[in-house]
């Protein structure tokens, strides 16, 4: 900046005639004065000219001229179960429409799991040490471990397809606190939707398999749901806990060899070990050879279908999520944001059911939200 002084005397020169300066008397005359007021006037545009000059390569090398550029927030995205993976895309369809371009002013990591804890781990740590704006995290258990990697620090998290339930993801459905907001998945409702979709439609089907991961935390919420209303329908739930997909297939390998393979269907709830590609193509060869339905989760496979599923539109749970996430970004404490709840989607295979000669009554076609033929 200018020197006070300095910038007085440049005024004083730039305004006053060189025989004032000089010490001279100020004597003129009339067309004199005429030519000292333009000459002045021309003087002070000059002046103005370089004031504003000075004024703005002053503004654009200070620091906080870049303030004004776009900021381009970070999203770390985690997704932990590939079925689950076209809700990326409804998430960023929807960003998209609430002024999100990727690009410009978003910018999306993204990375996709299937049932990895130590892959799922090293990646919310990254987006840790990356410090990014938000995460957006599902299903659960990925969900969980979030919490968990961003504890201690101000990095919000948004999560979908996760069951709160059981899981101690929040406070509470009005008020999450802490650093977490998303998108319930309605997992106990579900699992009851679907033990009772399983039971019209095969209504001669006392044994019930349901396998599933033996610690997964959303597995316990559900099985109290299903118990009691297995028992009013006279119906045995054959439990299959396991630790791995391994052991998944070593209970169903002792029942192939048995006389009788002991269950009439299989229900799959939400648990993340029985869809994965390594294990999901067996049971669907077993239960082919057998004769015996899926239902629970629209699957398929090598070939292998299942007959019927009670889930979430991924598309709708992603839109939803971005819903919540525009909220983050606009500056809502996260863990004041309310946690919205997705609504249940039912597809039914009428082509996989046809393949097994199960009839399939007017009542479930016209229940059904989707029916692929």
């Amino acid at each position: 900046m200018l020197n006070d002084k300095i910038g007085r005397d440049i005024c004083i020169r730039l305004l006053l005639p060189d025989r004032l300066l000089n010490g001279s008397t100020w004597k003129t005359t009339e067309g004199e004065r005429r030519a000292m007021t333009n000459n002045r006037n021309l003087n002070i545009d000059i002046f103005t000219f370089w004031i504003f000059l000075s004024v703005l390569v002053f503004s654009l090398s200070s620091p906080g001229c870049d303030r004004q550029r776009p900021k381009v927030y970070r999203v770390g995205i985690l997704c932990g179960l590939h079925v689950f993976t076209s809700t990326v895309d409804g998430f960023k369809a929807r960003m998209s429409e609430l002024g999100y371009l990727e690009g410009k002013n978003i910018a999306y990591d993204l990375h996709k799991t299937n049932f990895d804890a130590a892959t799922e781990a090293r990646i919310l740590q990254k987006f840790v040490a990356d410090r990014v704006d938000m995460m957006l995290v599902f299903p659960s258990e990925v969900a969980v471990a979030a919490k968990a990697t961003t504890s201690g620090t101000n990095i919000p998290v948004v999560f979908c397809q996760a069951n709160i339930e059981g899981t101690n993801l929040i406070q509470s459905v009005p008020e999450p606190g802490g650093n977490m907001t998303g998108v319930r998945y309605p997992g106990p409702d579900l699992a009851l939707k679907r033990f009772e979709i399983l039971h019209e439609l095969v209504p001669q089907a006392k044994r019930f398999w349901v396998p599933y991961a033996k610690n997964s935390p959303i597995v316990p919420v559900q099985l109290a749901a299903l118990r009691p209303a297995a028992a009013e329908a006279d119906i045995t739930l054959v439990e299959a806990p396991a630790e791995s997909g391994a052991e998944l297939l070593a209970d169903l390998a002792g029942r192939a060899e048995a006389d009788d393979i002991g269950i009439d269907a299989i229900l799959f709830i939400s648990e993340p070990l029985a869809r994965t590609p390594a294990v999901f193509p067996k049971i669907g060869k077993f239960a082919w050879e057998h004769r015996i339905p899926i239902g629970g989760v629209l699957y398929s496979l090598e070939g292998y279908s299942t007959v019927f599923g009670v889930a979430t539109d991924n598309i709708a749970v992603g839109r939803l999520a971005a819903e919540q996430a525009n909220k983050v970004l606009r500056g809502i404490p996260v863990g004041t944001i309310p946690v919205a709840s997705a609504e249940s989607y039912f597809q039914l295979n009428f082509g996989a059911a046809q393949k097994l000669s199960i009839p399939v009554s007017e009542g479930l076609l016209k229940q059904a939200d989707e029916v692929i033929r």
